[in-house]
């Protein structure tokens, strides 16, 4: 069984990985200490990953503002919802609005447009 997670959380996950990538390749670049250009070319590409980051980070801040927010009925917190199905993002149990899917397996794929 696949592990699924809440959409917001997949994307928040996913930008703080790309501030520890930016950081570990600026870290790779002080291995070029003799090569003043490849040294730059290094501190560039992570600092351009720590700014992917942040265009990261604003874009879901501006989508969470404009989803539909559930109570969970598992946990019965407030929680986001983005597309057809989502998972709750403090325990995990998964949501839909879509009457045609209730008590069906979820999957993801309900998300997809041909669906």
């Amino acid at each position: 069984m696949a592990k699924y997670s809440s959409k917001i959380n997949k994307i928040r996950t996913f930008a703080l990985s790309l501030i520890f990538i930016g950081f570990i390749v600026m870290y790779g670049g002080i291995f070029f200490k003799s090569s003043p250009i490849l040294m730059m070319t290094f501190m560039l590409l992570g600092m351009l990953c720590i700014i992917a980051s942040t265009v990261v980070y604003f874009w879901i801040g501006m989508l969470s503002t404009k989803t539909v927010q559930v109570v969970c009925p598992n946990c019965a917190r407030q929680t986001k919802m983005l597309g057809r199905v989502d998972m709750c993002m403090y325990c995990n149990e998964p949501l839909t609005l879509d009457p045609n899917l209730e008590g069906k397996e979820f999957d993801e794929k309900y998300n997809r447009k041909s669906n």
